[in-house]
């Protein structure tokens, strides 16, 4: 449920990685039809991809790009990933409210009559007194960096989670340092690093910007990769339309994969990168895929292999030449994904 009440903005605790920049992370309740409550209509999410509110909703203006950002269903935890996107929209919401106190905060019940029921003043009632405002839609797109983890943690192993214990709303500030520590208790180191790998640092600086732009009543903010778009071209220029796991592919299904984390480097390199098809890409980010630096022949990890299409790929040469430098890539990205694991 979603509690449009006001309260204050809380900042979420600050974690500092090794580079000394802090990190940002937020706990966003997606639970489906419950999400919503009998005072709006919901909201349409797709857990693996994006995550959607509005500017009724606590906390609505805090999440950021560049923030990593944990997934529940208030059951249990669903994943975890980094906010690539933040879309927004001027738009309308429908909101519904008591009849006899005007609060929104009501239940809309499925087996008994009358349908509402006011959680404040507790009165019953069948049909709710509707009201259309404005409001700011922001949907968060994080699908890049995402890792299903359903299940790993219980509901009430989530809620301890966040930084400010008793905390209701949808959108709430998470203790990164106490997530960290939760899931490599569970063994789920790989989400940590992904995470923090994808977390991008350089925001703000002279790597990366904040822009914004309107279309008509439409606004975006987004992440800039300065050169990123001039990084593409110059690599399906110079190796052509190959990814260079699986072979000749069309270009709209190819993207320029780095070979380090640009998270942490900040900057394009001329030889630092290979197109690869986007699941490609995605599982050698993950270290599901790695490359014998010696023989340049592709590694699938043991759980990769359970998938044929994947599995085939093992032991196989890659698909164009590499120069010396992208070998050195490769052989860093080795080490920390199979002799360093």
């Amino acid at each position: 449920m979603r509690v449009s009440a006001p309260v204050s903005a809380r900042r979420a605790k600050l974690t500092f990685m090794v580079t000394g920049q802090p990190m940002r992370a937020w706990l966003l309740m997606a639970a489906g039809d419950d999400r919503g409550h009998g005072g709006n209509a919901g909201y349409d999410d797709q857990v693996d991809s994006h995550y959607t509110w509005d500017s009724k909703v606590p906390n609505h203006k805090n999440p950021r790009v560049g923030d990593s950002v944990a997934i529940w269903d208030k059951e249990r935890l669903l994943g975890v990933s980094v906010i690539e996107q933040i879309v927004t929209s001027l738009g309308t919401k429908t909101l519904n409210r008591c009849p006899h106190c005007g609060t929104t905060r009501i239940s809309s019940r499925k087996t008994v009559l009358p349908q509402f029921r006011c959680m404040k003043c507790h009165e019953e009632f069948s049909i709710p007194r509707s009201e259309v405002v404005e409001v700011t839609h922001y949907t968060a797109r994080y699908d890049a960096a995402w890792t299903a983890l359903d299940g790993i943690l219980t509901g009430r192993e989530v809620r301890g989670l966040a930084v400010n214990a008793g905390e209701f709303n949808s959108i709430r500030s998470l203790d990164w340092d106490a997530v960290r520590a939760a899931f490599v208790a569970k063994g789920a180191d790989r989400a940590v690093h992904r995470v923090e790998a994808r977390v991008d640092l350089s925001w703000g600086s002279a790597t990366g910007g904040r822009v914004e732009f309107s279309q008509g009543f439409d606004h975006a903010l987004v992440r800039v990769r300065r050169g990123q778009q001039q990084f593409r071209e110059h690599i399906l220029a110079t190796q052509g339309s190959v990814c260079a796991f699986t072979g000749d592919a069309p270009p709209r299904v190819l993207e320029a994969g780095h070979l380090y984390s640009y998270a942490r480097l900040g900057t394009h390199v001329e030889h630092g990168g290979v197109m690869l098809r986007r699941d490609i890409h995605r599982l050698f980010d993950d270290g599901l895929l790695a490359v014998e630096p010696n023989r340049l022949r592709v590694d699938v990890a043991p759980s990769l292999a359970v998938y044929p299409q994947y599995a085939r790929l093992d032991g196989e040469p890659l698909s164009l030449r590499l120069r010396d430098q992208q070998v050195e890539w490769l052989a860093k990205h080795w080490d920390e994904h199979r002799v360093g694991s």
